[in-house]
Protein backbone atom coordinates (compact mmCIF):
# COMPACT_ATOMS: atom_id res chain seq x y z
CA UNK A 1 0.00 0.00 0.00
CA UNK A 2 1.28 3.20 -1.15
CA UNK A 3 3.03 5.74 2.41
CA UNK A 4 0.62 8.84 2.54
CA UNK A 5 2.65 12.06 2.07
CA UNK A 6 2.70 14.67 4.48
CA UNK A 7 1.45 17.91 3.91
CA UNK A 8 5.47 19.20 3.76
CA UNK A 9 6.54 16.56 1.56
CA UNK A 10 3.82 16.58 -0.87
CA UNK A 11 4.94 20.66 -1.17
CA UNK A 12 8.62 19.40 -1.68
CA UNK A 13 7.25 17.16 -4.78
CA UNK A 14 5.76 20.27 -6.30
CA UNK A 15 9.19 22.32 -5.77
CA UNK A 16 10.89 19.73 -7.72
CA UNK A 17 8.64 20.08 -10.35
CA UNK A 18 9.23 24.07 -10.23
CA UNK A 19 12.59 22.87 -10.61
CA UNK A 20 11.91 21.17 -13.32
CA UNK A 21 9.83 23.52 -14.82
CA UNK A 22 12.54 26.00 -14.80
CA UNK A 23 14.98 24.06 -16.27
CA UNK A 24 17.09 23.03 -13.36
CA UNK A 25 17.94 19.22 -13.19
CA UNK A 26 17.15 18.64 -9.36
CA UNK A 27 19.34 15.37 -9.57
CA UNK A 28 22.70 16.89 -10.60
CA UNK A 29 25.55 13.99 -11.71
CA UNK A 30 28.39 16.06 -10.26
CA UNK A 31 30.50 18.51 -8.60
CA UNK A 32 33.84 18.85 -8.21
CA UNK A 33 34.83 19.29 -4.96
CA UNK A 34 38.02 21.23 -3.88
CA UNK A 35 37.96 21.47 -0.32
CA UNK A 36 35.65 20.00 2.80
CA UNK A 37 34.10 22.66 5.93
CA UNK A 38 36.97 21.17 8.35
CA UNK A 39 40.05 22.13 6.20
CA UNK A 40 38.41 25.68 5.51
CA UNK A 41 37.79 26.67 8.85
CA UNK A 42 41.23 25.10 9.68
CA UNK A 43 43.52 26.75 6.62
CA UNK A 44 41.94 30.15 6.69
CA UNK A 45 44.23 33.25 7.89
CA UNK A 46 42.71 36.62 8.24
CA UNK A 47 46.28 38.45 7.62
CA UNK A 48 46.18 36.65 3.97
CA UNK A 49 42.93 35.81 2.94
CA UNK A 50 40.50 38.87 4.36
CA UNK A 51 39.45 41.35 2.16
CA UNK A 52 40.64 45.03 2.69
CA UNK A 53 37.68 48.06 2.61
CA UNK A 54 37.57 48.09 -0.86
CA UNK A 55 36.60 44.65 -0.84
CA UNK A 56 39.36 43.25 -2.50
CA UNK A 57 40.66 40.51 -0.98
CA UNK A 58 44.45 40.30 -0.29
CA UNK A 59 44.85 36.77 -1.30
CA UNK A 60 41.55 35.41 -2.85
CA UNK A 61 40.80 31.73 -0.65
CA UNK A 62 38.23 30.45 -3.53
CA UNK A 63 36.90 27.27 -2.46
CA UNK A 64 34.31 24.92 -4.10
CA UNK A 65 32.23 22.64 -1.87
CA UNK A 66 29.09 20.73 -1.80
CA UNK A 67 26.75 19.61 1.15
CA UNK A 68 23.29 19.95 3.09
CA UNK A 69 21.59 23.09 3.60
CA UNK A 70 21.16 22.43 7.45
CA UNK A 71 19.43 26.09 7.84
CA UNK A 72 18.21 29.49 6.20
CA UNK A 73 18.19 32.85 7.60
CA UNK A 74 17.12 35.11 4.91
CA UNK A 75 17.30 39.01 4.86
CA UNK A 76 16.20 40.44 2.04
CA UNK A 77 18.91 40.51 -0.77
CA UNK A 78 21.33 38.22 1.15
CA UNK A 79 21.34 35.14 2.50
CA UNK A 80 23.07 32.86 5.38
CA UNK A 81 23.38 29.15 5.73
CA UNK A 82 24.53 26.34 7.00
CA UNK A 83 25.74 23.81 5.17
CA UNK A 84 27.07 20.62 5.72
CA UNK A 85 29.48 18.08 4.34
CA UNK A 86 31.22 15.15 5.58
CA UNK A 87 33.25 17.18 7.77
CA UNK A 88 31.23 19.56 9.48
CA UNK A 89 29.14 22.33 8.75
CA UNK A 90 30.08 26.11 7.13
CA UNK A 91 28.46 28.74 6.81
CA UNK A 92 27.69 30.38 3.26
CA UNK A 93 27.02 33.78 2.87
CA UNK A 94 24.42 34.63 -0.03
CA UNK A 95 23.87 38.25 -2.22
CA UNK A 96 20.88 38.01 -4.89
CA UNK A 97 23.29 40.38 -6.99
CA UNK A 98 26.59 37.63 -7.25
CA UNK A 99 23.80 35.05 -8.50
CA UNK A 100 22.28 34.85 -12.29
CA UNK A 101 18.54 36.94 -12.92
CA UNK A 102 15.65 35.51 -10.48
CA UNK A 103 17.92 32.70 -9.19
CA UNK A 104 18.17 34.36 -5.45
CA UNK A 105 14.51 35.34 -5.53
CA UNK A 106 12.56 32.16 -7.13
CA UNK A 107 14.82 29.81 -6.45
CA UNK A 108 16.88 30.16 -3.49
CA UNK A 109 14.19 31.53 -1.65
CA UNK A 110 11.12 30.00 -2.65
CA UNK A 111 12.58 26.54 -3.73
CA UNK A 112 15.50 25.07 -1.62
CA UNK A 113 14.98 24.01 1.79
CA UNK A 114 16.98 22.61 4.94
CA UNK A 115 18.00 18.70 3.77
CA UNK A 116 18.70 19.80 0.09
CA UNK A 117 22.24 18.74 -1.31
CA UNK A 118 23.90 22.13 -3.42
CA UNK A 119 27.17 22.60 -4.62
CA UNK A 120 28.65 26.28 -3.74
CA UNK A 121 32.06 28.35 -5.36
CA UNK A 122 33.32 31.35 -3.87
CA UNK A 123 36.00 32.96 -1.95
CA UNK A 124 36.82 32.36 2.65
CA UNK A 125 36.32 35.56 4.55
CA UNK A 126 35.45 36.46 8.33
CA UNK A 127 32.03 37.97 9.28
CA UNK A 128 31.97 41.27 11.15
CA UNK A 129 30.37 38.60 13.82
CA UNK A 130 33.60 36.81 13.40
CA UNK A 131 32.57 33.86 12.26
CA UNK A 132 34.35 32.13 9.17
CA UNK A 133 32.22 32.27 5.74
CA UNK A 134 32.40 31.44 1.89
CA UNK A 135 30.97 33.76 -0.25
CA UNK A 136 29.25 31.98 -2.62
CA UNK A 137 29.74 33.34 -6.23
CA UNK A 138 27.77 30.05 -8.14
CA UNK A 139 25.48 28.18 -6.40
CA UNK A 140 23.98 24.69 -7.48
CA UNK A 141 21.15 22.48 -6.69
CA UNK A 142 22.71 18.79 -6.98
CA UNK A 143 20.04 17.10 -4.99
CA UNK A 144 16.64 17.86 -3.86
CA UNK A 145 15.61 16.48 -0.30
CA UNK A 146 11.98 15.38 -0.60
CA UNK A 147 11.65 14.22 2.93
CA UNK A 148 12.00 16.96 5.89
CA UNK A 149 15.22 15.81 8.37
CA UNK A 150 13.90 14.76 12.07
CA UNK A 151 12.60 17.56 14.12
CA UNK A 152 10.88 17.88 17.29
CA UNK A 153 7.18 17.37 17.55
CA UNK A 154 4.69 16.63 19.72
CA UNK A 155 3.61 13.10 20.11
CA UNK A 156 0.16 12.03 22.11
CA UNK A 157 0.83 14.96 24.44
CA UNK A 158 4.72 14.76 24.74
CA UNK A 159 7.54 16.33 22.77
CA UNK A 160 8.99 14.00 21.03
CA UNK A 161 12.80 14.43 19.82
CA UNK A 162 13.40 11.83 16.76
CA UNK A 163 16.97 13.15 16.89
CA UNK A 164 17.84 11.99 19.96
CA UNK A 165 15.23 8.89 20.30
CA UNK A 166 16.97 5.60 20.38
CA UNK A 167 14.19 3.73 18.10
CA UNK A 168 14.12 5.94 15.31
CA UNK A 169 17.83 6.15 15.04
CA UNK A 170 18.60 2.92 14.69
CA UNK A 171 16.13 2.75 12.29
CA UNK A 172 16.97 5.09 10.27
CA UNK A 173 20.83 5.45 10.42
CA UNK A 174 20.88 7.31 7.27
CA UNK A 175 19.14 10.43 9.34
CA UNK A 176 20.98 9.82 12.39
CA UNK A 177 24.40 10.38 10.86
CA UNK A 178 22.74 13.89 8.96
CA UNK A 179 21.42 15.12 12.48
CA UNK A 180 24.44 13.82 14.70
CA UNK A 181 27.65 15.06 14.61
CA UNK A 182 28.72 12.89 17.31
CA UNK A 183 27.24 9.63 15.83
CA UNK A 184 29.62 10.15 13.19
CA UNK A 185 32.75 10.60 15.35
CA UNK A 186 31.97 7.26 16.90
CA UNK A 187 32.22 5.91 13.27
CA UNK A 188 35.05 7.37 12.24
CA UNK A 189 36.92 6.46 15.46
CA UNK A 190 35.29 2.55 15.12
CA UNK A 191 37.01 2.38 11.49
CA UNK A 192 40.69 4.21 13.31
CA UNK A 193 40.55 1.67 15.52
CA UNK A 194 40.36 -1.33 13.28
CA UNK A 195 43.04 0.21 11.19
CA UNK A 196 45.31 0.34 14.31
CA UNK A 197 44.82 -3.28 14.73
CA UNK A 198 45.09 -4.38 11.03
CA UNK A 199 48.46 -1.98 11.03
CA UNK A 200 49.34 -3.76 14.57
CA UNK A 201 49.34 -7.64 12.91
CA UNK A 202 50.70 -6.57 9.76
CA UNK A 203 53.35 -5.23 11.36
CA UNK A 204 54.51 -8.33 12.70
CA UNK A 205 54.06 -10.49 9.95
CA UNK A 206 50.73 -11.84 10.70
CA UNK A 207 48.59 -12.57 7.46
CA UNK A 208 44.76 -11.81 6.77
CA UNK A 209 42.50 -14.10 5.36
CA UNK A 210 39.16 -15.00 4.73
CA UNK A 211 37.38 -18.16 5.32
CA UNK A 212 33.80 -19.28 4.64
CA UNK A 213 30.47 -17.88 6.12
CA UNK A 214 28.61 -20.51 5.03
CA UNK A 215 29.89 -23.48 6.49
CA UNK A 216 28.26 -27.30 5.99
CA UNK A 217 29.80 -27.62 10.44
CA UNK A 218 29.76 -24.94 12.53
CA UNK A 219 32.11 -24.80 15.36
CA UNK A 220 35.07 -22.77 17.20
CA UNK A 221 32.51 -21.61 19.54
CA UNK A 222 29.47 -22.48 22.17
CA UNK A 223 26.25 -20.66 20.58
CA UNK A 224 23.37 -21.45 18.79
CA UNK A 225 23.48 -21.07 15.00
CA UNK A 226 21.46 -19.74 12.13
CA UNK A 227 20.70 -22.14 9.60
CA UNK A 228 20.16 -21.83 5.62
CA UNK A 229 19.78 -24.07 2.61
CA UNK A 230 21.78 -24.40 -0.55
CA UNK A 231 19.12 -25.50 -3.37
CA UNK A 232 21.44 -26.42 -6.23
CA UNK A 233 23.17 -28.53 -3.36
CA UNK A 234 20.35 -29.78 -1.98
CA UNK A 235 22.24 -29.25 1.62
CA UNK A 236 22.06 -27.55 4.65
CA UNK A 237 24.66 -25.11 5.75
CA UNK A 238 25.10 -23.08 8.78
CA UNK A 239 26.13 -19.11 9.03
CA UNK A 240 29.52 -19.38 10.90
CA UNK A 241 29.56 -18.85 14.76
CA UNK A 242 33.41 -18.28 14.85
CA UNK A 243 36.09 -18.33 12.32
CA UNK A 244 38.33 -20.46 14.59
CA UNK A 245 38.75 -23.77 13.25
CA UNK A 246 39.56 -22.57 9.79
CA UNK A 247 41.80 -20.39 10.61
CA UNK A 248 43.52 -23.29 12.43
CA UNK A 249 43.35 -25.29 9.32
CA UNK A 250 45.43 -22.76 8.02
CA UNK A 251 47.93 -22.72 10.68
CA UNK A 252 48.29 -26.87 9.45
CA UNK A 253 48.87 -25.90 6.37
CA UNK A 254 52.30 -23.60 7.05
CA UNK A 255 51.25 -20.11 7.80
CA UNK A 256 52.73 -18.94 11.18
CA UNK A 257 50.53 -16.49 11.42
CA UNK A 258 46.99 -15.76 10.33
CA UNK A 259 44.11 -13.17 11.28
CA UNK A 260 40.48 -12.33 10.32
CA UNK A 261 38.42 -9.59 10.57
CA UNK A 262 35.06 -10.94 9.95
CA UNK A 263 31.50 -11.10 10.76
CA UNK A 264 30.08 -13.70 12.45
CA UNK A 265 26.28 -14.80 13.48
CA UNK A 266 25.03 -16.04 16.58
CA UNK A 267 21.09 -17.34 16.70
CA UNK A 268 20.93 -15.62 20.21
CA UNK A 269 18.76 -12.34 22.10
CA UNK A 270 19.34 -8.80 21.70
CA UNK A 271 20.51 -6.95 24.55
CA UNK A 272 23.07 -3.61 25.39
CA UNK A 273 26.12 -6.55 24.80
CA UNK A 274 25.04 -8.43 21.83
CA UNK A 275 23.74 -8.73 18.32
CA UNK A 276 23.33 -11.84 16.20
CA UNK A 277 25.57 -10.02 13.60
CA UNK A 278 28.58 -9.19 15.08
CA UNK A 279 32.62 -8.21 14.13
CA UNK A 280 34.92 -10.38 15.49
CA UNK A 281 38.75 -10.42 15.09
CA UNK A 282 40.70 -14.05 15.26
CA UNK A 283 44.67 -14.65 15.76
CA UNK A 284 46.28 -17.59 15.56
CA UNK A 285 50.39 -17.66 15.99
CA UNK A 286 52.28 -20.79 15.67
CA UNK A 287 54.81 -22.01 18.02
CA UNK A 288 53.29 -19.63 21.11
CA UNK A 289 51.14 -20.27 23.76
CA UNK A 290 48.37 -18.42 26.21
CA UNK A 291 51.03 -16.47 28.26
CA UNK A 292 52.81 -15.06 25.11
CA UNK A 293 49.18 -13.99 23.43
CA UNK A 294 48.44 -12.02 27.21
CA UNK A 295 51.44 -10.05 26.60
CA UNK A 296 50.43 -9.29 23.04
CA UNK A 297 46.58 -8.56 23.53
CA UNK A 298 47.44 -5.71 26.51
CA UNK A 299 50.03 -4.28 24.18
CA UNK A 300 47.86 -4.18 21.20
CA UNK A 301 44.88 -2.53 22.84
CA UNK A 302 47.25 -0.61 24.93
CA UNK A 303 47.98 0.79 21.53
CA UNK A 304 44.43 1.26 20.23
CA UNK A 305 44.11 3.41 23.34
CA UNK A 306 46.69 5.70 22.35
CA UNK A 307 46.31 6.01 18.54
CA UNK A 308 42.45 6.80 19.96
CA UNK A 309 42.97 8.72 22.27
CA UNK A 310 46.48 10.26 23.26
CA UNK A 311 46.84 8.02 26.43
CA UNK A 312 45.92 4.76 27.89
CA UNK A 313 43.15 6.15 30.24
CA UNK A 314 40.08 6.00 28.53
CA UNK A 315 36.81 7.95 29.64
CA UNK A 316 33.91 5.56 30.42
CA UNK A 317 30.62 7.39 31.63
CA UNK A 318 31.88 8.02 34.76
CA UNK A 319 34.46 5.60 35.29
CA UNK A 320 38.20 5.89 33.77
CA UNK A 321 39.58 2.66 32.31
CA UNK A 322 43.49 2.35 32.26
CA UNK A 323 44.83 0.05 29.38
CA UNK A 324 48.32 0.66 30.60
CA UNK A 325 50.37 -2.58 31.11
CA UNK A 326 50.82 -4.87 32.67
CA UNK A 327 46.91 -5.80 33.71
CA UNK A 328 45.84 -7.52 36.27
CA UNK A 329 45.27 -11.53 36.28
CA UNK A 330 43.24 -13.85 38.08
CA UNK A 331 42.23 -17.42 37.65
CA UNK A 332 38.59 -18.12 37.23
CA UNK A 333 38.44 -20.86 40.24
CA UNK A 334 40.35 -18.30 42.69
CA UNK A 335 38.12 -15.17 41.45
CA UNK A 336 35.30 -17.75 42.32
CA UNK A 337 36.08 -18.56 45.99
CA UNK A 338 37.46 -14.57 46.30
CA UNK A 339 33.41 -13.36 45.85
CA UNK A 340 31.36 -16.47 47.00
CA UNK A 341 33.81 -18.56 49.26
CA UNK A 342 33.11 -21.33 47.55
CA UNK A 343 36.36 -23.64 46.70
CA UNK A 344 34.87 -25.54 43.59
CA UNK A 345 37.66 -26.87 41.95
CA UNK A 346 36.98 -30.84 41.88
CA UNK A 347 33.32 -30.45 42.46
CA UNK A 348 30.88 -32.79 40.72
CA UNK A 349 27.84 -31.40 38.61
CA UNK A 350 25.24 -32.46 41.68
CA UNK A 351 27.98 -30.00 44.19
CA UNK A 352 27.80 -27.67 41.72
CA UNK A 353 24.01 -27.41 41.70
CA UNK A 354 23.83 -26.75 45.09
CA UNK A 355 26.44 -24.22 45.19
CA UNK A 356 24.11 -22.12 42.54
CA UNK A 357 21.25 -22.57 44.69
CA UNK A 358 22.87 -21.04 47.71
CA UNK A 359 24.05 -18.09 45.39
CA UNK A 360 20.19 -17.96 44.59
CA UNK A 361 21.23 -18.47 40.63
CA UNK A 362 18.96 -19.58 37.98
CA UNK A 363 20.02 -22.40 36.16
CA UNK A 364 18.40 -25.42 33.63
CA UNK A 365 18.84 -28.95 33.57
CA UNK A 366 21.05 -29.11 30.37
CA UNK A 367 24.06 -27.23 32.04
CA UNK A 368 26.99 -29.44 32.65
CA UNK A 369 29.65 -28.91 35.30
CA UNK A 370 31.45 -26.22 32.98
CA UNK A 371 28.29 -24.75 32.22
CA UNK A 372 27.42 -23.99 35.49
CA UNK A 373 31.10 -22.87 36.87
CA UNK A 374 30.44 -20.07 34.12
CA UNK A 375 27.16 -18.94 35.37
CA UNK A 376 28.90 -18.64 38.22
CA UNK A 377 31.57 -16.97 37.60
CA UNK A 378 29.35 -14.58 35.25
CA UNK A 379 26.77 -13.61 37.98
CA UNK A 380 28.74 -12.79 40.79
CA UNK A 381 32.40 -11.95 39.88
CA UNK A 382 32.43 -10.74 36.46
CA UNK A 383 30.71 -7.67 36.83
CA UNK A 384 32.79 -6.65 39.35
CA UNK A 385 36.12 -6.57 37.05
CA UNK A 386 35.93 -3.21 36.10
CA UNK A 387 39.66 -3.10 34.89
CA UNK A 388 41.11 -5.07 32.45
CA UNK A 389 41.66 -8.31 33.74
CA UNK A 390 42.56 -11.35 32.42
CA UNK A 391 40.80 -13.96 33.96
CA UNK A 392 43.05 -17.58 33.43
CA UNK A 393 42.93 -21.56 33.62
CA UNK A 394 39.76 -22.96 32.81
CA UNK A 395 37.65 -26.14 33.46
CA UNK A 396 38.48 -28.11 31.10
CA UNK A 397 34.56 -29.47 30.67
CA UNK A 398 33.86 -25.83 29.47
CA UNK A 399 36.62 -25.00 27.06
CA UNK A 400 36.78 -28.02 24.24
CA UNK A 401 38.92 -26.24 21.94
CA UNK A 402 41.84 -25.47 24.81
CA UNK A 403 45.28 -27.70 25.38
CA UNK A 404 45.27 -28.90 28.84
CA UNK A 405 46.73 -27.19 31.33
CA UNK A 406 50.69 -27.98 31.87
CA UNK A 407 50.23 -28.39 35.67
CA UNK A 408 46.68 -29.08 36.51
CA UNK A 409 44.69 -32.12 34.39
CA UNK A 410 41.48 -30.45 35.22
CA UNK A 411 41.96 -27.43 33.88
CA UNK A 412 42.71 -25.47 30.32
CA UNK A 413 45.20 -22.76 29.19
CA UNK A 414 42.81 -20.59 28.42
CA UNK A 415 42.53 -16.60 29.22
CA UNK A 416 39.31 -14.37 28.78
CA UNK A 417 39.71 -10.46 28.98
CA UNK A 418 37.33 -9.21 30.99
CA UNK A 419 36.72 -5.05 31.24
CA UNK A 420 34.19 -2.90 32.53
CA UNK A 421 32.02 -5.93 33.76
CA UNK A 422 32.02 -7.82 30.31
CA UNK A 423 34.15 -10.31 28.15
CA UNK A 424 36.57 -8.62 25.60
CA UNK A 425 38.64 -11.04 24.43
CA UNK A 426 39.08 -15.19 24.79
CA UNK A 427 41.64 -16.58 24.04
CA UNK A 428 43.87 -20.36 24.01
CA UNK A 429 46.90 -22.34 23.86
CA UNK A 430 45.16 -24.58 21.61
CA UNK A 431 44.25 -28.10 21.05
CA UNK A 432 46.53 -29.80 19.03
CA UNK A 433 46.24 -33.39 20.23
CA UNK A 434 43.78 -34.86 17.63
CA UNK A 435 42.68 -38.40 19.88
CA UNK A 436 41.95 -35.61 22.85
CA UNK A 437 40.13 -33.35 20.66
CA UNK A 438 37.83 -35.78 19.28
CA UNK A 439 36.98 -37.12 22.87
CA UNK A 440 35.90 -33.48 23.79
CA UNK A 441 34.33 -33.46 20.65
CA UNK A 442 32.39 -36.47 21.88
CA UNK A 443 32.09 -34.95 25.04
CA UNK A 444 29.85 -32.32 23.59
CA UNK A 445 27.61 -34.48 21.91
CA UNK A 446 26.87 -36.00 25.03
CA UNK A 447 25.87 -32.45 25.99
CA UNK A 448 23.91 -31.73 23.01
CA UNK A 449 21.78 -34.74 23.24
CA UNK A 450 21.03 -34.06 26.84
CA UNK A 451 19.40 -30.70 25.57
CA UNK A 452 22.90 -28.57 25.60
CA UNK A 453 21.73 -26.65 21.74
CA UNK A 454 24.77 -24.18 21.64
CA UNK A 455 27.16 -27.70 22.44
CA UNK A 456 29.64 -28.15 18.99
CA UNK A 457 29.61 -30.62 16.65
CA UNK A 458 31.91 -32.75 16.03
CA UNK A 459 34.02 -31.69 12.81
CA UNK A 460 35.39 -35.19 11.12
CA UNK A 461 37.47 -32.50 8.68
CA UNK A 462 39.02 -30.70 11.02
CA UNK A 463 40.05 -33.67 12.87
CA UNK A 464 41.73 -35.03 9.86
CA UNK A 465 43.72 -31.51 9.35
CA UNK A 466 45.16 -32.02 13.51
CA UNK A 467 46.29 -35.47 12.36
CA UNK A 468 48.62 -34.50 9.49
CA UNK A 469 50.03 -32.07 12.52
CA UNK A 470 49.67 -29.13 14.10
CA UNK A 471 52.22 -26.84 15.64
CA UNK A 472 52.19 -25.76 19.23
CA UNK A 473 49.63 -22.81 18.21
CA UNK A 474 48.15 -19.69 20.86
CA UNK A 475 44.75 -18.20 19.31
CA UNK A 476 42.35 -15.72 20.31
CA UNK A 477 39.10 -13.79 19.34
CA UNK A 478 38.33 -10.26 20.10
CA UNK A 479 34.78 -8.39 20.05
CA UNK A 480 35.33 -5.50 17.63
CA UNK A 481 32.44 -4.12 18.66
CA UNK A 482 32.50 -4.47 21.93
CA UNK A 483 36.49 -2.73 21.87
CA UNK A 484 34.59 -0.33 19.87
CA UNK A 485 32.14 0.22 22.71
CA UNK A 486 34.87 0.98 25.71
CA UNK A 487 37.28 2.99 23.08
CA UNK A 488 33.92 5.40 22.44
CA UNK A 489 32.24 5.83 25.07
CA UNK A 490 29.04 3.91 24.10
CA UNK A 491 26.29 2.26 26.54
CA UNK A 492 24.94 0.14 23.54
CA UNK A 493 26.55 -2.23 21.14
CA UNK A 494 23.74 -0.83 18.33
CA UNK A 495 25.73 2.63 19.04
CA UNK A 496 28.75 1.09 17.61
CA UNK A 497 27.04 -1.08 14.79
CA UNK A 498 25.78 1.08 12.00
CA UNK A 499 22.50 -1.19 11.26
CA UNK A 500 21.56 -3.16 14.10
CA UNK A 501 19.13 -5.58 14.06
CA UNK A 502 15.71 -4.66 15.59
CA UNK A 503 12.25 -6.50 15.63
CA UNK A 504 10.01 -5.19 12.80
CA UNK A 505 8.48 -1.78 12.21
CA UNK A 506 5.22 -3.65 12.19
CA UNK A 507 5.71 -5.28 15.23
CA UNK A 508 6.38 -2.13 17.27
CA UNK A 509 9.45 -0.42 19.46
CA UNK A 510 12.24 -2.46 20.18
CA UNK A 511 12.82 -2.72 23.87
CA UNK A 512 15.91 -5.44 24.18
CA UNK A 513 17.69 -2.03 25.70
Amino acid sequence: MKRELSEQEQWRREERLRLKQAGINPYAYHWDVTALASSILSEFDDDRHQPTDDGATKQPFKVSVAGRIMSKRIMGKASFFHLQDSSGQIQIYLRRDDLPEGFYNQIFKKLLDIGDIVGIEGFVFRTKMGEVSVHAQRLELLTKSLRPLPVVKELDGRLYNEVTDKEFRYRQRYADLIINPDVRRVFRERAKMVTAIRRFLDDRGYLEVETPALQPIYGGAAARPFTTHHHSLDMQLFLRIADELYLKRLIVGGYDGVYEIAKDFRNEGLSRYHNPEFTMLELYVAYKDYEWMMELVEEMIEGVAIELHGSTEVQFGDTEISFKRPWKRLSMLEGIESVTGFQIEGMSRDELVDVCEKLDLEIQDSMGTGKLIDEIFGARVEPDLIQPTFVTDYPIELSPLAKRHRDNELLVERFEVICNGKELCNAFSELNDPDDQRARFEDQGRLKADGDDEAMLLDEDYLRALEYGMPPTAGMGMGIDRLAMLMTGQQSIRDVILFPLLRPESEGTDETE
